[in-house]
């Protein structure tokens, strides 16, 4: 079973997150635990794009950026996928050059050193050569990063149908069996 960290920073998309967190939520036979970690300004976005939130009313453990305690702070607590969804440059940047300065970037550390999956959504447009070469030395290190670009293929009407192309193919590179659509085949 799987044990994820899902961790939320302030980059614009807090949508993405609220329908990771949901879609996770739907298939909890697919995983043992889950915890969340979440950046002062995530709080701050998620209020703007979506409404007023408290982290805790999913159920799931919410720790504090500050708390190196956190089981996933250390590779023995054997948590063996992060999901950083949306995941700005600036949390990118500090994990690519190694800065360990909170608990995401404790957590993704830990997750690279121990060859387990990170999963970086990024969410900014354009990007410039830093950014480009922050994900490429993410990618290096073992890193998946998965931009928020929403794919058209299954025609999606709605906000959360665009959201969700995306979503859906983070949780199938975590490794989740999950309903969605499929190219060439013309139901979900």
């Amino acid at each position: 079973m799987k044990r994820v960290v899902i961790a939320i920073t302030g980059a614009s998309g807090s949508m993405y997150a609220q329908r990771f967190i949901t879609k996770l939520l739907s298939i909890n036979n697919q995983w043992d635990k889950l915890a969340i970690v979440h950046s002062d300004n995530a709080q701050q976005v998620w209020t703007e794009e979506i409404g007023p939130i408290d982290f805790k009313d999913w159920g799931i453990p919410v720790y504090d950026k500050r708390d190196f305690n956190a089981p996933f702070a250390s590779g023995s607590g054997k948590y063996d996928t992060m999901v950083i969804i949306p995941c700005s440059m600036g949390t990118l940047g500090r994990i690519a050059s190694g800065v360990s300065n909170d608990l995401i970037t404790r957590a993704a550390d830990v997750v690279l050193k121990e060859r387990r999956k990170l999963i970086c959504v990024v969410r900014e447009t354009p990007y410039n050569l830093i950014h480009i070469k922050n994900m490429e030395t993410l990618t290096l290190a073992g890193g998946i990063i998965c931009p928020a670009t929403p794919s058209f293929y299954s025609k999606p009407t709605t906000i959360e149908q665009a959201v969700d192309t995306v979503v859906d193919r983070v949780l199938d590179l975590a490794g989740f069996d999950i309903s969605t659509y499929r190219w060439g085949n013309d139901t979900a």
